[in-house]
């Protein structure tokens, strides 16, 4: 699953706004990252989502969008 949402978020990027995206890590590992240049994209697995907590570590940072 997380290789298809990054996948579909690398083509629209690419269709919609002519930008190429690296795409980090492994779907087995259960987090991959999108580069987009000024925005970076965390996609978790829901367990490493509770191991990392990365909310608790940016929460003094603006938060754009949350999806769950």
């Amino acid at each position: 699953m997380l290789q298809a949402l990054a996948e579909a978020i690398r083509d629209f990027t690419k269709k919609e706004y002519k930008e190429h995206v690296e795409i980090e890590g492994e779907p087995r590992d259960g987090w991959l990252v999108l580069d987009l240049g000024d925005v970076v994209i965390h996609l978790f697995s829901p367990d490493q989502r509770n191991h990392y907590k990365l909310e608790q570590l940016w929460e003094k940072g603006k938060r754009l969008l949350t999806l769950q």
